[in-house]
């Protein structure tokens, strides 16, 4: 099963403030368990919404919005894929995130990827297909 870590923006994450040299530490200290434990997939910190942009579709037609985006509770700040047994594995790893990270007041929020099998019989994500293609070049 994969899952993906959502670490939800806030104030500082929006105002672009870098972490302190601790705060990486203990982020690189909880990635490289995870990478050893085999579980990690990818992850990324995200800039700030300011230097973004949205795609708004209105009867087919495209509208763009560029950033910031006002509700940081409402955006992403960075974010971890993981591949694990269960969601309850997975929900292990997110209660040993970092404390240091938002000086302890932290909202992740845990959502677990289709496979292509959810979708029965019929044809696979092709596209997963073309990147292993892709990479294999």
């Amino acid at each position: 099963m994969r899952f993906m870590i959502i670490r939800k923006a806030d104030p500082q994450t929006e105002a672009g403030m870098m972490p302190s040299a601790e705060l990486v530490d203990a982020m690189q200290s909880y990635n490289e368990a995870m990478v050893r434990a085999g579980v990690m997939l990818a992850g990324d910190g995200l800039r700030p919404s300011r230097d973004g942009a949205r795609v708004k579709f209105h009867r087919g037609k495209p509208t763009i919005i560029d950033g910031p985006f006002a509700e940081s509770k409402e955006l992403v700040a960075g974010y971890s894929i993981i591949q694990v047994g269960s969601k309850e594995e997975a929900l292990e790893w997110l209660r040993k995130w970092p404390v240091l990270d938002g000086d302890g007041e932290v909202e992740l929020e845990l959502r677990q990827l289709y496979e292509a099998e959810d979708f029965g019989a019929g044809p696979a994500w092709r596209h997963e297909e073309l990147l292993r293609e892709v990479r294999d070049r």
